[in-house]
């Protein structure tokens, strides 16, 4: 697919991917720590889940039609148009007037976000070998754990001096610097005619799928979006099986290592997503934290995130990919109980925080395992798709996770919180005025309401650590 770049060409082209994903990992810590605020101001709790959901759902459905478009247009312009709608996006939300228009921004946030990620990570592929790439996981690590330290921080000082909607602002001079390096600096070879079939119809049809899927687990209409969902994964499946160039290749699902990394990578995505997501929720709204107090919780899993990675890329030339994946998915699962207890034992923020630091230590730990193993599964024609189907698997458990768990908040707030309260609670003095005998009843409220959110976190990081031991036995070639 590409010429492997000379060295300086190539520092230029990792810096650009370095600067997308940091702007990727500080809009994973900087939204957590803001969306208590969010809404504060802009009401709407019931639809809380779906700021997050409708992310993930245009990020799930894009990243496959991406990794296509990467595989038979090129990776270039495929990563480009990827920041430029991610950035479109970022500016809408930070403008958004109402709830509703929020979630329509961050739906092309996430239709953006579709083509970086992976994208960047297809570009590594193709640039370094195995070895290499292993040993270039520090520098990536190094991007996670700096917006892991600064992120939620520079969050909870945005939100307190300036608005929450300057966490989406920031993402502008981030992500205009790293396309212009990479429109510069990446000089892309193509070796062979690229195909023009692109699935459009079976795009349309996974969309559908995933949204009335969504649609259901948040509670809007089952009966009809649910079966919905399930004519619309049919009629997918059957296009899939004829089309000459499908988004999504079910030939590659078939190998049980893509099968398997598949399958754990949606259960375990779901639950890193909603950790981001509620976390700082339960420290705002329960425990009476600031937005910085919200968003340094969930730091430290961006600061162990990176320091396993960077050891699981040196171990892997060792060991193989099978026992870092099991390894690091039993921690995840470990941390999430422990969460769980701490949520229902009312422990404080720096137990959180540890809890956090294990939970990032085994995604780091598990992740990069599992990628390079995916990448080095199939041809270069085809790493591109392959990366792409793992992380689109990734983030639709995000996605409907995120979205049941949604549905649960708004059950356990409707008729028992008005608007006024939760806004005040969620506000800068965090619900003094109401009294300290009323705050505290209202507090019990929300605690047994999210409770069950924090159970289903851990029952589900248990079944990603079980998935795991299906893995197969995978060694990379330096």
């Amino acid at each position: 697919m590409t010429d492997t770049s000379p060295i300086a060409g190539r520092r230029v082209v990792v810096g650009a991917v370095l600067l997308a994903m940091f702007m990727a990992a500080m809009e994973a810590t900087v939204i957590g720590t803001a969306m208590p605020t969010v809404v504060s101001e802009l009401r709407g709790i019931e639809r809380y889940g779906w700021v997050g959901a409708v992310y993930m759902l245009a990020t799930t459905v894009t990243i496959p039609l991406y990794g296509k478009l990467a595989d038979t247009l090129g990776r270039k312009p495929t990563m480009l148009v990827g920041i430029a709608l991610f950035l479109l996006g970022s500016v809408a939300s930070g403008m958004a007037p109402t709830m509703n228009l929020l979630i329509v921004a961050r739906a092309v946030q996430g239709v953006g976000a579709g083509g970086i990620q992976p994208i960047a990570l297809t570009i590594i592929g193709d640039l370094f070998t195995p070895g290499e790439r292993a040993r270039i996981q520090g520098l990536f690590g190094a991007v996670w754990g700096i917006a892991g330290i600064s992120g939620p921080l520079l969050g909870g000082l945005i939100v307190r001096v300036l608005s929450w909607r300057w966490v989406f602002f920031i993402n502008v001079p981030f992500g205009a610097l790293a396309a212009a390096l990479l429109a510069a600096g990446y000089k892309e070879q193509r070796t062979e005619a690229p195909s023009r079939a692109i699935d459009g119809f079976g795009a349309l049809l996974l969309t559908a799928a995933v949204l009335s899927l969504l649609a259901g687990v948040s509670g809007s209409s089952p009966g009809l979006t649910l079966p919905l969902s399930l004519a619309s994964l049919v009629a997918f499946l059957w296009v899939e099986r004829r089309h000459p160039s499908p988004i999504l290749p079910l030939d590659l699902l078939g190998r049980r290592l893509i099968a398997v990394s598949s399958a754990a990578g949606a259960v375990v995505g779901g639950v890193m997503t909603s950790v981001v997501l509620y976390v700082p929720l339960y420290v705002q709204a329960i425990l009476g934290g600031s937005p910085t107090d919200g968003g340094t919780t969930i730091a430290p899993m961006l600061i162990g995130w990176p320091l396993m990675a960077a050891l699981s890329g040196r171990l892997l030339l060792k060991v193989g990919t099978r026992p870092l994946v099991r390894g690091g998915f039993l921690l995840v699962a470990l941390a999430s109980i422990a969460l769980d207890r701490a949520v229902v034992l009312g422990s404080g923020v720096n137990f959180l925080r540890a809890t956090m630091f294990v939970f990032g230590a085994g995604m780091g730990l598990a992740n990069t395992a599992l990628l390079i193993a995916v990448q080095e599964s199939v041809s270069a024609a085809q790493r591109g798709v392959a990366t792409a189907s793992t992380m689109f698997f990734r983030t639709i458990g995000g996605a409907v996770l995120v979205g049941a768990l949604g549905a649960i908040v708004a059950h356990a707030v409707a008729g028992r919180l008005p608007d006024e309260v939760l806004a005040a609670i969620l506000g800068p003095d965090h619900g003094r005025g109401l009294g300290s005998a009323a705050l505290a009843a209202y507090a019990q409220t929300l605690r047994v309401g999210m409770s069950p959110i924090f159970h289903t976190i851990a029952a589900m990081a248990a079944v990603g650590a079980a998935l795991s031991w299906a893995f197969p036995e995978n060694r990379v070639a330096r």
